[in-house]
């Protein structure tokens, strides 16, 4: 059996950097003496967990329309700077589940798309290479230009199935519906976990085998049904 898994979303919560990154954002883009309305994180993260636009997460926090148009372009700029991924944390039981898959003699592969360096900041953090050696990450060079997350999450899928040893049981775990088409498109049983950027009624429209709280449960559901 092997197990492919995203990273951010079952691995990893991106919560606290992302909710950082919208406040640090929200500040620079706001007139001196506009009033707006910060957000707090259960909200701002509802609204990303809903799919809500940037744009609309800026005018729900009292910017204008100009305004959150920067404020969209300036947190994409920003989120993914790794000085702000120190702000990630481990989703509660996944070490515990990662563990628990590599005991079982599973085959475990990460596929994510973070950048190498991104990545490595995370490994670098906390010791995942004892789960994922070399061979078993698949992410995104850092020149390497973006061409939309469907298109290179299926692209390094694609990869990944050429590059390994054939193995008819495999089942990819992520978080949104990128991870969902992406394993769909090449025909791999794919699980949807809530405890990332997607909530219950987005993951649900894209239709995979089955959705569960965490890591930790799609542990609990492969073992007993195969």
């Amino acid at each position: 059996m092997r197990i492919i898994t995203d990273f951010d979303g079952p691995i990893m919560d991106l919560s606290d950097r992302y909710y950082h990154v919208y406040q640090l954002c929200l500040e620079k883009v706001k007139q001196p003496n506009q009033s707006i309305r910060v957000l707090t994180k259960d909200e701002f993260w509802t609204y990303k967990r809903a799919k809500i636009s940037e744009q609309q997460v800026g005018i729900e926090s009292g910017l204008t329309a100009a305004q959150s148009e920067v404020f969209k372009n300036l947190r994409n700029r920003t989120a993914h700077q790794l000085q702000y991924l120190s702000l990630d944390r481990v989703v509660p039981g996944a070490i515990d589940a990662l563990e628990q898959i590599q005991a079982s003699g599973v085959e475990l592969i990460v596929m994510t798309l973070r950048r190498t360096s991104e990545l490595n900041a995370a490994f670098n953090q906390s010791d995942f290479a004892r789960f994922f050696p070399p061979d078993c990450r698949y992410c995104l060079a850092d020149d390497y230009r973006k061409r939309g997350d469907i298109k290179d999450k299926t692209q390094l899928m694609a990869q990944a199935l050429t590059e390994l040893k054939p193995e008819p049981n495999t089942w990819m775990i992520g978080d949104t519906e990128t991870d969902i088409i992406a394993a769909q498109t090449h025909g791999i049983e794919v699980i949807g976990v809530l405890s990332g950027i997607r909530d219950l009624e987005r993951l649900t429209q894209y239709q995979p085998d089955r959705i569960v709280s965490n890591l930790a449960e799609v542990v609990d559901f492969i073992f007993d049904h195969h």
